[in-house]
């Protein structure tokens, strides 16, 4: 009887390069095999129900899919590069997770429509404040708080190094605090 062995870490990187220039399915089914039920277990002691974590993780491997080309092995080990996919996955859901608006106590119905007025006149000023930024601070913004991209997912997508993204959300979050001084 054959029992599979598991490749040897230093394998994993040859695997993320078969996925990233093949779309190997086999390499990823390794990968996902060696790495799945590690990352479900490290999500759960982080906090995650059982549930979520299992989701997390396979979200995680998702990403490691579409994302194996951006692997670069001369700045991380495979593992460390999965298990930070992972940690910035469960950053985006617990920022999700705290920004989600509840619903309010008082539900008197004239208490309520002022609250929603006030609400839209703050948005609409924080809307006037975001159009008086340059563009790309005004892009990053979007993409940061709109489509709630990681910062990776950023650079990526805009095609500057980390540290610009970091500076432009930065620069428009002073910005606007400044726009907004004493009117929100």
């Amino acid at each position: 009887m054959l029992m599979s062995v598991a490749p040897r870490p230093e394998n994993h990187a040859a695997l993320l390069m078969a996925i990233a220039q093949r779309q190997d399915r086999q390499a990823f089914a390794t990968l996902f095999h060696a790495y799945a039920p590690r990352l479900k277990a490290w999500l759960q002691r982080g906090g995650a129900e059982p549930n979520q974590a299992e989701e997390m993780a396979q979200e995680t491997m998702l990403a490691v899919w579409r994302k194996a080309g951006m692997y670069d092995p001369a700045r991380s080990e495979p593992g460390t590069w999965i298990f930070a996919i992972a940690r910035n996955l469960r950053l985006d859901a617990l920022r999700r997770a705290r920004l989600a608006v509840e619903e309010p106590e008082d539900t008197h119905p004239v208490a309520l429509a002022d609250a929603i007025l006030a609400t839209e006149q703050r948005a609409q000023r924080l809307r006037d404040a975001i159009t008086q930024l340059p563009a790309e601070q005004a892009e990053a913004l979007h993409l940061a708080f709109f489509e709630e991209f990681s910062h990776s997912r950023m650079e990526a997508r805009l095609g500057v190094p980390l540290g610009t993204v970091k500076s432009r959300l930065r620069l428009a979050m002073a910005r606007l605090r400044i726009a907004l001084q004493d009117r929100i």
